[in-house]
């Protein structure tokens, strides 16, 4: 039976379009200094975007705060004498510029699923996955282009890279602007806001760093109830960039993903504690009684499993729910792939319609196959290196089509990547791969998966940006190789920094007699001496490393039997004598000598890594997943997106309370847009529309990149200094960080950062200069 077309597909873009630049105009585009400019911010806001994602699970789109701050940096380059830049020379600056925060999504979500499952995160295979991905993303997306942006015109929106090319127009030049007449094409000139997302980011940069650094008020105001409430609690990490986060996503969505830590932690937590707190016993998968766990640790020993059944569920929705698009997407992409223009000569092409060759595609995909399978940090094998390529061209597809529907913010990555790793892993089920070294493998497909169809969203968009201002595609697809490749480089180094700056040594044996003295271990907990002399060696990293001198074996220890599972410091007798809790999804917030390290919750990986583990060894509690299956189903019966709310119950309620505030300071400078164009009758769309280009979205831009990037810097610090000193002398003489009323006093500088952006967004504090 003949499968029915879901819609008409246009052959051509809409009679009568042109681009702002028309085919013939020949202006400067792929030169060094945009590619640089591009690059270098694409590494700045992939950091900051890697950060976010650790913390919260989301990033942001970088395009249009790139695009800004592109145009206002070559427009003061040519007051002062030197060479400016053309709208195309700008372009190129946001096309390299976003593939950093598309890299950062991928990697932040996959790779520290590595130390979830006990392996060390080696800087070598970050790296190679990294890079293997973003070429993924961008070789698969060459043949899409003309099927999803330039016959889909008019059809898919792709609103951020739309808004983009807006961005871009607005800052033509005169000539520019006397081309684009000539061509037929005129554009409203616009404000900018450079001032509002350059003060938006030195004000995160010094708030970040007055509350983290110099501990002038507390980060975390909490409050944990007693009787007749038990381990409920309330809690809040006043941070810009979450802060940020909030405003940008929108009050609805924040006030989902509030009411899913409301959930786990004022009616799940204090209901395990009501029920479980007269159990005599351990409950698994507890490792001690409930009756003398906290609200953390009963959230790590058993909400966190209900939450990770709740975002597999979610984003496999969302995935379903897409499917006709899917198909569609799919059709499109395979019909120009197969129906493309034969034998003609790039000169005879028109310049906007130039992309690299496809046989760029076809053998940049054999020669990916070829060094997955000869790294051998990936454990990958063939059947792994074929379906990394086959899942890549599908999600790439996927995404970009899905991108170019809802967006970037509403594209459901992370559920194409937990279907990847079902499928991965039931193959491999099937074909009796269970072992350790499978999770790797099956990681590695994921990981590579996963951040390519990030990227090809991302380019997907900057495509979009491109097609409408008129730029050459060859051009753009360079830039994001390079952006790409830098981005990288970088972002794996980062989040290895990040993860050892929260990593603590958490005593299990007393290191004099060898004695196990920590709770939940066996006294007799030994390394079999036949695998103790095969064990690497190490010594203490970080702010540690001075405390103890001694060289350990490093254990994997890979089971709950006799202790948790996880990476141990084991001396010369087999006895584990110091547990080495990341700072990636770690449970221990406090050092031996009492200091506190910031710990990074990575929701989207710890999904990926129970994925994993209970499909290959069925090492999960499947009781606690199916409740939050069940939630994740009741909420979309009651029409409600299941997705955001059950990253809200995996995330701490500290991380989705400033989400919310975030959320209500966009609803109030909402409602005054909505009084101040009542007159215009504008469509909710539209309203929509208007409010994704006010100085408010360029100020959370602002205290986002300000807030991780002043994250990412203090963490650096953090290792090469010892920062006691002055976290003692904080707590002897701040009453805003300790004391009786440190929770309180602590909000006020929050609500000063709140009415900031709230007067920003309506443009009574850096507003942009209007223009034309």
């Amino acid at each position: 039976m003949a499968i029915p077309e879901v819609s008409p597909r246009p052959t051509e873009p809409p009679r009568g379009f042109r681009p702002f630049i028309p085919d013939e105009a020949n202006l400067s585009e792929l030169t060094l200094l945009p590619l640089i400019a591009g690059t270098v911010l694409g590494a700045i806001f992939g950091a900051s975007s890697l950060y976010l994602v650790l913390k919260v699970g989301l990033t942001v789109s970088a395009s249009i705060p790139v695009a800004v701050i592109s145009v206002t940096f070559f427009k003061l380059l040519q007051k002062a004498g030197l060479r400016g830049a053309t709208i195309l020379e700008n372009n190129i600056v946001q096309t390299a510029g976003s593939a950093g925060e598309s890299l950062a999504f991928g990697i932040g979500v996959t790779m520290p699923a590595i130390l979830i499952l006990g392996f060390d995160l080696e800087i070598g295979r970050a790296i190679l996955v990294s890079l293997l991905g973003g070429l993924l993303g961008i070789l698969m997306m060459i043949p899409l282009r003309r099927a999803l942006i330039v016959q889909q015109h008019g059809l898919l929106k792709f609103p951020e890279g739309t808004a983009c090319a807006e961005v871009l127009k607005a800052s033509a030049s005169a000539e520019e602007h006397g081309i684009a007449a000539r061509g037929g094409v005129a554009a409203e000139a616009a404000g900018l806001g450079a001032k509002t997302i350059f003060g938006g980011f030195a004000i995160g940069v010094l708030y970040k760093s007055a509350m983290s650094a110099f501990h002038a008020w507390k980060d975390i105001p909490e409050r944990i109830f007693g009787q007749p409430f038990e381990a409920g609690s309330i809690s809040a990490e006043i941070s810009p960039e979450l802060l940020g986060v909030g405003y940008i996503i929108g009050p609805r969505i924040a006030s989902i993903m509030c009411a899913g830590g409301v959930l786990a932690y004022l009616v799940l937590i204090p209901a395990i504690k009501f029920f479980g707190g007269v159990a005599p016993g351990v409950i698994a998968p507890g490792t001690i009684p409930i009756r003398d766990m906290g609200p953390d640790e009963i959230r790590s020993a058993y909400v966190l499993y209900i939450g990770a059944g709740a975002v597999a569920a979610g984003g496999i929705i969302s995935l379903a729910r897409s499917l006709p698009t899917i198909w569609q997407g799919l059709r499109g992409g395979l019909a120009d792939v197969m129906g493309g223009r034969k034998g003609q000569k790039t000169a005879a092409v028109p310049r906007t319609e130039r992309d690299l060759p496809t046989s760029l595609v076809i053998y940049g995909s054999l020669a990916l196959v070829i060094l997955i399978l000869l790294f051998r940090s990936l454990h990958m094998n063939l059947l792994g290196a074929i379906l990394i390529v086959l899942f890549g061209f599908l999600f790439v597809t996927v995404s970009a089509r899905l991108t170019g529907e809802i967006g970037s913010s509403s594209n459901p990555i992370s559920g194409m990547t937990v279907a990847t790793l079902l499928l991965t892993c039931l193959i491999f089920l099937a074909l009796g791969w269970t072992g350790p070294t499978y999770y790797v493998t099956a990681l590695s497909v994921g990981a590579i998966v996963c951040i390519a169809s990030s990227n090809g969203g991302t380019i997907a968009q900057s495509l979009k940006s491109g097609f409408l201002v008129g730029a050459t595609p060859r051009a753009q697809q360079i830039a994001i190789l390079i952006g790409s490749a830098f981005s990288a480089l970088l972002l794996a180094p980062i989040l290895l920094l990040l993860n050892q700056t929260g990593t603590v040594y958490v005593p299990v044996a007393d290191r004099a007699t060898g004695q196990i003295v920590a709770k939940g271990y066996a006294p007799d907990l030994r390394v079999p001496p036949a695998v103790l002399g095969s064990l690497a060696t190490e010594q203490l990293k970080g702010t540690d490393a001075g405390k103890d001198n001694a060289t350990y074996r490093v254990w994997h220890k890979t089971d709950d039997v006799g202790g948790p599972a996880g990476r141990y410091l084991v001396n010369d007798a087999g006895i584990p004598v110091y547990l080495v809790d990341p700072g990636i999804n770690g449970t221990h917030r406090n050092r031996a000598d009492g200091s506190t390290v910031q710990k990074f919750d990575a929701p989207k990986a710890t999904l990926m890594s129970y994925i994993i583990k209970g499909i290959l060894n069925r090492q999960l509690p499947w009781g606690l997943v199916l409740l939050g299956v069940m939630i994740a189903i009741v909420l979309e019966m009651s029409g409600i997106p299941s997705l955001a709310f059950a990253v809200g119950v995996y995330l701490p309620l500290s991380s989705s309370t400033p989400i919310l505030f975030g959320g209500l300071v966009r609803w109030l400078v909402d409602l005054h847009l909505k009084k101040k164009l009542a007159h215009r009758q504008l469509s909710e769309d539209e309203l929509a529309a208007e409010s994704d280009k006010s100085p408010g979205v360029l100020m959370a831009s602002g205290y986002i990149a300000g807030g991780a990037i002043a994250g990412i810097i203090i963490a650096l610090v953090a290792l090469a200094a010892n920062t006691e000193a002055i976290t003692k002398y904080m707590e002897a003489h701040n009453p805003f960080f300790k004391g009786d009323y440190s929770d309180a006093l602590s909000v006020i500088p929050f609500f000063i950062l709140m009415l900031l952006l709230y007067l920003a967004g309506r443009e009574l504090f850096l507003a942009p200069k209007k223009t034309g």
